[in-house]
């Protein structure tokens, strides 16, 4: 799975992704599975994946989750794609 999401500290909106490490990170903090975003996740989730994916995108933040949390004005998923997309079936274009 792959996220965009859009946070802003105050200083204007910025957009992240997360990719598998991010995601390995949270399961391995939470003690969930990336599965069970199927179902939905909070606030919090998506604050920890956004402040994850800053730090390594090299994008400052602040160093601890809450104080990242504390600063936020926004946060938002602007993109949802699964890892691995697959193709529609071929179609008959005769």
């Amino acid at each position: 799975m792959k996220l965009t999401i859009r946070y802003d500290l105050g200083d204007g909106p910025v957009d992240v992704e997360t990719n598998l490490y991010v995601v390995v990170a949270w399961e391995r903090k939470y003690k969930r599975k990336a599965s069970d975003m199927a179902n939905g996740f909070g606030i919090e989730d998506l604050a920890f994946m956004a402040h994850e994916s800053a730090k390594l995108h090299k994008v400052t933040v602040p160093l601890m989750l809450d104080d990242f949390i504390k600063k936020l004005a926004e946060l938002e998923i602007v993109s949802n794609e699964p890892s691995n997309p697959t193709n529609g079936e071929p179609t008959d274009a005769a």
